[in-house]
This record gives structure tokens, sequence and C-alpha cells, in this order.
């Protein structure tokens, strides 16, 4: 009999190593035997079907948190996304992301459940190569972080902008530039950690322009955090393409979050730019059909978006264009605009098909 050993197991099937290893200890894996400290898997066994099978068991693995800051991150309504997980019937195999931007929720259903298929997209393509660098060369991204780290937190505050607006044009410079992903993604993260509020802003001709922030003793470097995020990024298929693209991989078996870029609620609240493409209310129309669409096919979906009756009770536009679907009005701590007055709370919308 032909043998393979957990590695090639978890290549073949699209599951990390150690959960071959788990399913071999569990004697899941017929004919799996244990030499040394090595396993050895038939060739031939089949990949065990168990999320269809029995219910999802909650993963103990390390948990993860986002590893860059976000604008309109949804750590805060974690707790009321959460509420929507269908993961525990069995039948909901799969989950798609399609506006990853930070990973909030994507984090937080990795930390919980052991899913079988998970999709990840945006059209940032600084972001979107900045995850498959940690999934695929965490080592390498990690040595040129912790040189960040020791250098940046050495200097004085003007030493400090020196060296902080060197590293955004060499940045900027390889946006371009298809080679060095590794240093793109070390610099995405630098400039994260550093820059004014976390923000990720570009400006018409796509230069990343967020000023220095004031942070004394930022952490550029999150070693134990980045070693688990690549970890459970390991079986994550990552693509940088617009929302559209998910359309092949989600069926009947998908949960899919859509997190896009917010419809102002103001006039003055228009952040919508960390990439040079607008998102119009075209654009939000556009994609309430593609909800249409794959409401269509079955998959469970949950949209998040500003409520506009928060500045104007008669706007209802997506009361509108998701009239078919479900809409909740949820507490959010946003700050509306720059007066005190603005600040605090007010509501955001979860929209479902179920």
């Amino acid at each position: 009999m032909e043998y393979m050993s957990a590695k090639d197991a978890a290549n073949k099937w699209g599951i990390s190593q150690r959960r071959v290893a788990i399913l071999c200890v569990e004697k899941r894996i017929l004919g799996a035997e244990r030499v040394g400290n090595m396993w050895l898997i038939p060739k031939k066994a089949q990949k065990p079907i168990d999320a269809r099978t029995t219910r999802y068991n909650k993963c103990e693995e390390k948990t993860v948190k986002p590893f860059l800051k976000w604008a309109g991150g949804k750590t805060q309504l974690i707790d009321e996304i959460e509420k929507y997980y269908p993961f525990d019937d069995g039948k909901i195999v799969k989950y798609a992301e399609p506006f990853v931007g930070g990973g909030a929720v994507l984090f937080d259903i990795l930390n919980r459940y052991n899913i079988e298929e998970i999709y990840i997209s945006d059209i940032n393509a600084e972001l979107i190569n900045t995850y498959r660098i940690i999934r695929d060369n965490i080592n390498e991204l990690i040595d040129l972080l912790e040189i960040y780290q020791t250098d940046y937190t050495s200097l004085d505050i003007e030493k400090r902008k020196e060296y902080y607006i060197n590293k955004r044009y060499i940045f900027n410079k390889l946006k371009s530039n298809k080679n060095n992903d590794i240093e793109k993604a070390a610099l995405m993260i630098f400039l994260n950690k550093t820059c004014f509020n976390g923000l990720y802003r570009v400006n018409k001709k796509g230069e990343f322009n967020v000023p220095m922030g004031a942070y004394k003793n930022p952490l550029i470097c999150d070693k134990q955090n980045l070693i688990a995020v690549s970890e459970k990024l390991q079986k994550v298929k990552i693509v940088c393409s617009d929302y559209k693209a998910s359309d092949d991989f989600i069926d009947e078996n998908t949960f899919v979050y859509f997190d896009p870029p917010y419809r102002p609620i103001t006039e003055t609240a228009s952040f919508t730019a960390y990439t040079e493409n607008s998102f119009n209310d075209d654009a939000q129309k556009e994609l309430a059909k593609y909800v249409s669409k794959l409401h269509k096919k079955g998959a469970k979906i949950v949209v998040s978006n500003s409520d506009p009756k928060n500045t104007n009770e008669d706007d209802n536009f997506f009361d509108e264009i998701y009239a078919e679907h479900n809409i909740k009005r949820v507490d959010a701590a946003r700050m509306i605009n720059c007066k005190g007055k603005a600040r605090g709370k007010i509501k955001e919308l979860l929209i479902s098909n179920y």
C-alpha cells in the first residue's frame, strides 16, 4: 500500500496539517498509522466528511484578531453579527466575505468554527497582497517588521517623521510593482500601525497619503498574532477582485457577509476612499441586485451598511432596495463628523435574507 504524509494529505484535501493530525488521532482516517512522530496515511484514503453530518465543533486553536486597523471595522458589532451565524445545523459549510477589509468577522468565524471552504476578496490590491503574504511568507514578513519596529521606536519625533515619509514613499513606488510583495506587505502593516488613526486613504493617483500618527510606542510587529493568523489563513482562498467574482464560489451551502463601503450619512461624511474607486448609490443598488441573485441560489446572506435615518427620517434608500429582505437597526459607536454633537451612538443596518 502506498502512503502519504500528513502534509501531503493537508495539501490534497485543502485543510491544515494540524487538522489532519487531529483526524488521525481521532481514528477518523481509515488506515492511518503513526510511525515515530509522523503519521502515514494511505494515498487512497478519503477526506473524512464531518461538517455535513455533525454539528460544528468550536475551534480549540489559538484565537486571532485583525492584524490591521481598518476604517469601519466590525469588531464592535460582532455581538450582533454573530447572532446570524448559520453554521450549527451542519448544512452551511462554506463562508464568503467579498469586502474583507480588516476581517473582523472573518477572524471571529475562524476562531469559532472549522469551516470546510472559505473565500475572501477585496479590490484593494495592497490589502489582499498583505493577506497572501501573511499566509504564505510569514517568517520573511516578520523579519522585516521586526527591523521596522526596532528602527522606528528608537528615533525621536522628528526622525520618526523622516522615517515614516520615506517608508510611505517606498510603499507608493512599490504599489505599481508586481514584485517585492513581502516588502510591500510589511510596509502596509508598518504604515497602518504608525499613521494617523490607522486610516488607509489614497488620493486620485492611488497614492497612500495619510500623515504620521502620534503613537509613542506602536506595536508594529505583533509576532504572536501574525503567526496565528497565518495558520488560520492556510485554507482560505484569497482573491483580489470585486464582489461579483465570488459568484462561482457561493452556493446553497454558503454563508455570505457583505460589508461594502458605507453610504455617507451626511454630506461631509463621504470617506469611502480606501481605493481610488468610489462606491456610490448606483453601486449600492448593484450590490442589492447581486444579493437577490445569491438569495435565489439558496445562500445565507448578511449585509451591513449605514442607516440614513440617522440624519433624515424620510430617507428610505436601503429599505427600498432591500425591501424583500429583513432589516434590523442596531446601535454602533461611530463618529458622523468632526463636530462633537454628532459623535456617539448611531444606528447601523444589518440586512439578512433569513
